[in-house]
């Protein structure tokens, strides 16, 4: 593996503990002692190796796919990633129960399957878009667009809608 590639690695073997909000001791603590913080840090660094069994294996423990550790999965490798799409639980709130229920219980209902409870905003997939414009019978832009009328999205938020649907 080149040193770059490694670097990269690790970059993204780095971006997804944080975005999950541990440390590498707190990674070596969940997963009682099985992942010790100084080898994690190694990989993430690019310092050492990482055979595709481990990589496989730590991907399970984070709960992604193996894909999302890789470097260059982005097209080219230098595209610009689609923004976030990221849900203003507290704007969500002051939306009338009878527009936003079906938001509001799904929001829940992430929050509840991650452990997510910081209760001000919440990032979620395509795919809970698409399944969100299925409950709401519109397509994943017209939500969207009614998803930032509300103020409980971000208008840069038809950047990722747009590049679903190209």
């Amino acid at each position: 593996m080149s040193s770059e590639y490694a670097k990269q690695l690790g970059a993204k073997l780095r971006a997804i503990r944080t975005q999950q909000g541990l440390s590498l001791h707190g990674v070596e603590e969940k997963s009682q002692g099985r992942w010790k913080a100084v080898v994690v840090g190694s990989y993430e660094r690019g310092d050492r190796a990482v055979t595709v069994q481990r990589l496989a294996e730590l991907a399970d423990f984070y709960g992604v796919p193996v894909q999302e550790l890789l470097p260059g999965t982005t097209p080219g490798g230098a595209a610009e990633p689609p923004p976030k799409l990221v849900l203003d639980l507290e704007r969500l709130a002051h939306v009338p129960v009878e527009k936003a229920g079906p938001l509001q219980r799904y929001a829940a209902t992430i929050q509840s399957q991650r452990g997510d409870y910081n209760g001000k905003v919440l990032s979620i997939r395509q795919d809970d878009l698409r399944t969100l414009a299925v409950i709401y019978d519109q397509s994943p832009s017209v939500l969207t667009e009614q998803l930032i009328s509300w103020g409980v999205l971000d208008p840069d938020a038809r950047r990722a809608v747009s590049h679903e649907e190209n």
